[in-house]
């Protein structure tokens, strides 16, 4: 790989890692980011390692930086760890598609994070009093309204645009 390349890959790994962390920090300021109910609008971009591989340093990196606010060092874990295996999975599925659309792409941070998030929401908060399986579904709504209701819109259109922005990918 040259170095132009390599640069472009560090560029962009960045720029999602920095629009991950601040659609975070800006959906906590409206009390969104955080919780058993959450509608993490940064989640968004978990459509991005269709297009791209190295979305998946950018997005693991600015979910930390974003779980940073929770003040929770599990949450900066599982959390992380959570987007991390959402994204491997989302670029994994990408070639899976129905009328062109890699829709199990979509599902991957749905499904991963309602279990993972779940998980550390009924096992480690205590302030949580709900089992495992209702704390796994709120989580899971919240991110299949962000990454199914906004996530494939935003795909269609970064895929409709794609051939001007292939240089950026």
């Amino acid at each position: 790989m040259n170095n132009k390349n390599y640069i472009k890959k560090i560029v962009f790994a960045s720029l999602v890692a920095a629009l991950y962390t601040g659609l975070t920090y800006l959906g906590a300021v409206f009390g969104i980011s955080y919780g058993g109910i959450q509608f993490r609008i940064s989640e968004v971009l978990t459509v991005l390692p269709v297009f791209s591989e190295i979305s998946i340093i950018g997005l693991t990196i600015g979910c930390f930086l974003g779980n940073i606010a929770s003040f929770n060092p599990i949450d900066m874990i599982i959390g992380t760890f959570a987007t991390f295996i959402s994204a491997v999975l989302s670029y994994l599925l990408r070639k899976i598609t129905l009328k062109g659309v890699p829709y199990l792409s979509f599902f991957a941070p749905v499904i991963i994070n309602a279990l993972l998030i779940g998980f550390e929401i009924s096992y480690f908060f205590t302030e949580s009093s709900s089992p495992f399986y209702i704390v796994a579904l709120f989580v899971g709504i919240g991110e299949a309204v962000v990454c199914l209701g906004l996530g494939i819109p935003f795909y269609l259109l970064l895929n409709k645009h794609k051939s001007s922005l292939i240089d950026f990918f």
